[in-house]
């Protein structure tokens, strides 16, 4: 199913790079959605990308953790995984924006493009799955426990979201983060009691 997403995302978006009309048609615009009910940019929005690095991104994260999410949920859930895993994503992306849609749905103005909700969803999934595990980046030269990176990039997003001071949707990150958590808990109850004896 991550390859699967992969593969239309990285498909829409590209195409969308070179169609103007297509990549306003898809957009996350609250206003249209509100005044126009175009509900379904609740969800097509995750399919456009600003550029190819923001593609490029998103798409190695959910690479990245969505092997991991799926692997557990088939662990776990076996034939229930792969509906639970598209919900998870699909649930990241609409849940993520609704913020953003109460504060702009009468702003005309205000665009979001990128699946980093639903990203982050799945993120924050994986590492309530497996929280013994690490997150490394490029530049530092060892893993940040999982736990420990989930509270910093929590914080971190809670407060850029605040400022409001950047065109990085980092209240759909913090949101979807959010969604990724509580959903995957509502699945698993246990996990919740997991997590914690892992941390105490």
């Amino acid at each position: 199913m991550t390859l699967f997403i992969i593969a239309i995302t990285a498909i829409v978006s590209v195409l969308a790079f070179n169609r103007r009309d297509l990549f306003d048609k898809l957009k996350f615009n609250a206003f249209y959605i509100h005044k126009e009910k175009q509900w379904y940019r609740f969800l097509s929005y995750g399919l456009v990308h600003a550029d190819l690095m923001h593609l490029f991104v998103n798409m190695f994260v959910l690479y990245s953790f969505g092997s991991v999410v799926e692997n557990e949920f088939h662990k776990l859930f076996d034939t229930k995984s792969i509906p639970y895993f598209t919900f998870l994503y699909i649930g990241g992306l609409a849940f993520s924006t609704l913020w953003d849609f109460g504060k702009n749905k009468d702003n005309i103005f205000y665009n979001a493009v990128g699946a980093s909700g639903a990203v982050s969803a799945i993120l924050f999934s994986s590492i309530i799955l497996v929280p013994q595990g690490g997150i490394g980046f490029f530049f530092i030269p060892i893993d940040i426990p999982s736990p420990i990176f989930g509270i910093l990039y929590l914080v971190y997003s809670a407060y850029m979201a605040k400022r409001g001071t950047s065109n990085i949707g980092h209240s759909a990150h913090f949101w979807g983060s959010v969604f990724g958590v509580v959903f995957t808990i509502a699945l698993k109850p246990e996990l919740l009691s997991d997590f914690i004896d892992y941390l105490f």
